[in-house]
């Protein structure tokens, strides 16, 4: 892994949404070169389902070997950000670095997104980076080395990363735009302005909240190459790397790390692209020459998947799904795994739970094994509108139904 160089002892850096996941992870990361690290966060009081303070995490940046300052902002209020602000600048005296990492997701679409979860996401990703990135702007226009850190995507303006969930692609975008703009703004001012974005899905406790378990967590890195990645960066001289959308493992690379392997969650295991990011066109063909190998007993299938049906399946899953399928066996059909044994049949079912359009032989893939509905919904052959939990749990049961189909 980017071994610690010491280059930020004695630096200030503010995180928000540092209690946990990748926040943490670089604050952590930094802290072992003696770093002072502003927690910027909301969790004062433990999460019913996930782990993780201010203070767990400031407990764990000082044991590291930094100074924590745990500090409670909600980076949608002015005021906190403000008052975080002077506070660190009371302690530590400026400010050298911000990564802007605290972000609010939603993978609904406009009929399912209200505009309360809309506002939520763009006050808290697009305003909230903005309104970190100008009230730190005063102090780290002083500091030798100065730099904004965002944790946001490429702007990639392919379709498919909006529909499905134009809210939080808006909204993630609005980071990015913040990268593409300041960087210029600042570029005089020596102040580096850069973005970081993963590779893979980097698993989580908010994705194991989500219900992503082992079959998700074997196709994810871990949060540590996002910390190291942003080290690199943060080493970087501010005059000189500036207004770069950096991918993890590309800026690990060029820095002379040559395994990746140690960074995934199961060694050996094949990764899940994340969002944002267009598959290498080799792997592509070859998934979609898979997709094209349409077998002619689609009905076969739901024949077979309706034997399976029974009503302790139905108590597990209390959820119902539309498919969509495109391609040369196009049709409609739903699931409805609600009520007595549960129903499969062709045709619409009004106020399913969870929409997925897809073509027809990638469908029969995903049953058969052939192919990961969570890697097919990364790349964008797959989309879902509604209940993304609901569609986790589908997931798992058709590993399940497998053997049987």
């Amino acid at each position: 892994m980017a071994a610690n160089t010491g280059r930020l002892a004695g630096k200030t850096v503010f995180i928000s949404g540092a209690s946990r996941g990748i926040g943490k992870a670089i604050a952590l990361k930094v802290a072992k070169d003696g770093a002072n690290v502003v927690i910027a966060a909301k969790t004062a009081q433990p999460h019913p389902k996930l782990p993780g303070t201010i203070y767990t995490a400031a407990e764990e940046i000082n044991k590291a070997g930094g100074k924590a300052l745990p500090c409670i902002v909600d980076i949608r209020s002015e005021e906190q950000v403000q008052n975080a602000v002077q506070e660190t600048v009371a302690k530590f005296g400026g400010i050298d670095v911000l990564i802007n990492n605290a972000s609010a997701i939603s993978l609904t679409g406009t009929l399912k997104t209200p505009m309360k979860t809309y506002d939520l996401m763009n006050s808290i990703n697009a305003r909230g980076t903005y309104l970190c990135s100008k009230v730190c702007l005063p102090y780290l226009l002083k500091s030798k080395n100065p730099h904004i850190l965002n944790i946001s995507p490429p702007l990639n303006m392919s379709a498919k990363w909006f529909q499905g969930h134009v809210a939080y692609t808006m909204a993630k975008y609005g980071m990015s735009m913040c990268v593409l703009g300041m960087a210029e703004e600042f570029r005089d001012d020596r102040v580096a302005v850069n973005a970081l974005w993963p590779r893979t899905a980097i698993y989580t406790a908010a994705m194991e909240m989500l219900g992503g378990g082992s079959e998700v967590k074997e196709q994810c890195r871990d949060v540590e190459i996002m910390s190291d990645a942003a080290y690199v960066i943060l080493s970087k001289d501010s005059s000189k790397y500036t207004g770069n959308f950096a991918i993890d493992d590309e800026v690990l690379t060029e820095a002379g790390v040559t395994d990746m392997e140690k960074y995934s969650c199961v060694p050996g295991a094949k990764l899940m692209p994340d969002f944002f990011l267009d598959a290498d066109p080799a792997e592509a063909g070859e998934e979609a020459s898979a997709g094209a190998a349409v077998s002619s007993g689609l009905t076969t299938m739901f024949k077979a998947l309706e034997g399976l049906l029974s009503e302790d399946l139905v108590k597990e899953m209390n959820s119902s799904f539309q498919f969509d399928l495109s391609g040369p066996d196009s049709g409609k059909y739903y699931l409805d795994l609600k009520s007595g044994k549960g129903v499969v049949a062709p045709g619409t079912l009004e106020g399913a739970d969870c929409t997925m359009v897809l073509d027809s032989g990638l469908f029969q893939d995903m049953f058969a094994g052939k192919a990961n509905a969570t890697t097919s919904f990364m790349t964008g052959k797959l989309k879902i509108k509604g209940d993304m939990r609901a569609a986790m749990k589908l997931e798992k049961l058709m590993k399940k139904m497998q053997p049987k189909l």
